[in-house]
């Protein structure tokens, strides 16, 4: 795969895990934004806004969804606390016990107010914990500590035998890993890592029975239908759409978000997980790592010494080097670092 002229990335930058580089066309996307502010030349409405609709739209096609399906926000966090809104009080909710607090706060914060039951179990037992009695399972698709897979199918399966809501935080997933929303009642994901995005766009798609029970905690007028008639006064007057949950968008957020996600539609998310998973495995490879059971595009490595002098570009996550491999990276990146840390004696320690 031969994208490089889409982006001005580098050598050596592996941390999409942490954030991800935007292509070209977002850049310049943002520049003529800016310039037109800074001029007071643009029609915020026209140029602006409706941005945030054109990235909903790309979204959906990347999701294989109904665009009246999708919800637009600024994190991740944001938008689970509208999916907490539909969770009845005396819920049992299952989450792994690895998981990246941005879906475990949302929970916990309600927790005593509706008298939640929180649990949390092994990512790995997930599924068979779902299926002795859960009304909630809510987890990473990709642990961002480890970059570990979760077996989707079985935990959904679950689900379905129990009738619990299935919540999927695809944050490190959407992007690089093929996903349909099948049995799944809430797909969320900030858009600044693997889609490329500036930070302050973020999605989530909602089933039926979800956008049903959940309340629009941010009522204003961005969700209103029509727009333009909902700018002052009563009565209420919310969009039919999943646009009705929408916060008040930041516009540059989706100004940049749109060619970002064009991009990864036009190459492909099967094509990116095949690029994606190939360098993480020869990286794998170069180090002795073994493969996990499910492939994943983030290697976590463990470490024989502390990184001080790496030219590659990576993250430490619980004493682990995280390493992550996207679009703008190939093979090179991957048998740089992999020499970097043969020379310094960081080679993994292995079992």
């Amino acid at each position: 795969m031969d994208v490089t002229d889409a982006f001005t990335a580098q050598p050596g930058f592996l941390d999409t895990a942490s954030y991800g580089l935007p292509p070209r066309a977002s850049v310049a996307a943002l520049e003529e934004a800016l310039t037109r502010w800074s001029r007071g030349e643009a029609d915020w409405y026209d140029e602006w806004l409706t941005t945030t609709d054109a990235a909903r739209g790309v979204l959906a096609q990347l999701m294989h969804v109904d665009p009246s399906m999708v919800t637009t926000g600024p994190t991740t966090s944001v938008l689970l606390a509208l999916v907490a809104t539909a969770v009845p009080r005396g819920a049992r909710i299952v989450v792994p016990d690895i998981e990246f607090t941005s879906n475990v706060f949302p929970w916990l914060a309600r927790a005593a107010s509706e008298s939640y039951d929180v649990r949390f179990v092994a990512l790995e037992e997930l599924a068979d914990a779902v299926a002795e009695g859960t009304d909630v399972v809510s987890f990473s698709l990709v642990q961002s500590a480890t970059g570990e897979v979760a077996d989707l199918a079985s935990i959904v399966s679950a689900a379905r035998r129990v009738g619990a809501l299935v919540i999927v935080d695809a944050t490190q997933a959407l992007g690089w890993l093929p996903l349909t929303f099948d049995g799944i009642d809430a797909v969320v994901a900030s858009a600044y890592k693997w889609l490329l995005c500036p930070r302050g766009a973020a999605f989530l798609v909602t089933s039926d029975r979800l956008r049903r029970a959940m309340v629009p905690l941010y009522a204003n007028w961005y969700a209103g239908e029509p727009i333009p008639e909902s700018l002052y006064g009563p009565p209420l007057r919310l969009a039919a759409t999943a646009r009705r949950f929408d916060p008040s968008p930041a516009w540059f957020s989706w100004v940049g978000a749109v060619p970002a996600l064009s991009l990864i539609n036009d190459v492909g998310v099967e094509a990116i997980w095949a690029h994606d998973t190939d360098l993480a495995a020869a990286f794998r490879n170069f180090l002795g790592l073994p493969e996990p059971s499910i492939p994943s595009a983030i290697v976590s490595v463990p470490l024989a010494g502390e990184p001080r002098s790496l030219q590659s570009r990576v993250s430490v996550r619980h004493g682990r080097m995280r390493v992550s491999f996207h679009l703008y990276n190939d093979l090179h990146d991957a048998e740089r670092l992999a020499g970097e840390l043969h020379r310094d004696g960081l080679a993994p320690r292995l079992a």
